[in-house]
């Protein structure tokens, strides 16, 4: 076989021709939607009312949001229902829904709707908590910042990763499932571009599931797929 191609061959050559990967950061901005529950029921109603983009916020902001300790449940609905209602079991039950494996926000909606009426029809008491302490439910909108670091290809964007500020790992990683007609991320969505020779890498990145993980822990397991692959290309 004809090796004069040296380490970038064919394919690699053609990805290098692809627009180089524009790494951007972000923060999301909080905003108030006058949606508010002091109780179980109200909650179930509140879910109903309220914009998809809140329930979007209620489950992924928390990746976002500064914390000093480690989070016991894994959505802001969950948390709640522990907290404030001392409905452990409840709290449970929210707590392992992951929104990544259903195809939308409204199917995440019902489903969460769902397991509350089954905890209203379970008892005729409605868990309520103190005035201070109700569920406010919040909306957000994502700003996004030009970091000024570009990728000409899937190597130096390897070199990259491991640097990268939490807030581009949820803008390229999280966000972008949202923004993709393919519902990818965009490292997935670029490697496309590439060249088949990195399908295999790809799919490693596509299998990281987002929801249990820090921001620090999917860009250390992401720039480690990406080492590891590269550590095996001459």
């Amino acid at each position: 076989m004809d090796n004069a191609a040296g380490p970038e061959d064919t394919r690699e050559k053609q990805g290098e021709q692809m627009p180089p990967f524009t790494v951007r950061d972000c923060v999301l901005v909080a905003l108030a939607t006058g949606h508010r529950a002091q109780n179980l029921r109200e909650l179930r109603n509140g879910l109903l009312a309220i914009d998809l983009e809140s329930i979007y916020y209620h489950f992924w902001a928390r990746l976002l949001r500064p914390r000093f300790d480690e989070p016991e449940y894994n959505n802001d609905f969950a948390a709640w229902a522990h907290r404030a209602l001392d409905e452990k079991a409840l709290a449970e039950r929210l707590s392992v829904v992951n929104p990544a494996d259903f195809p939308n926000l409204e199917a995440l909606r019902q489903e969460l709707v769902e397991i509350i009426e089954d905890r209203l029809d379970e008892s005729p008491y409605v868990p309520w908590t103190q005035a201070d302490k109700q569920f406010y439910f919040i909306s957000s909108q994502i700003v996004i910042f030009d970091t000024g670091v570009q990728a000409a290809s899937p190597r130096e964007l390897a070199t990259f990763l491991p640097i990268i500020s939490p807030g581009s790992i949820y803008y390229h990683f999280i966000d972008a499932h949202r923004r993709s007609p393919e519902h990818v991320d965009d490292f997935s969505a670029w490697l496309s571009g590439c060249g088949e020779r990195y399908d295999l890498l790809k799919t490693k990145i596509q299998s990281v599931d987002p929801y249990f993980s820090s921001l620090w822990e999917l860009r250390r397991i992401i720039a480690a797929y990406f080492a590891e692959y590269f550590s095996g290309v001459q």
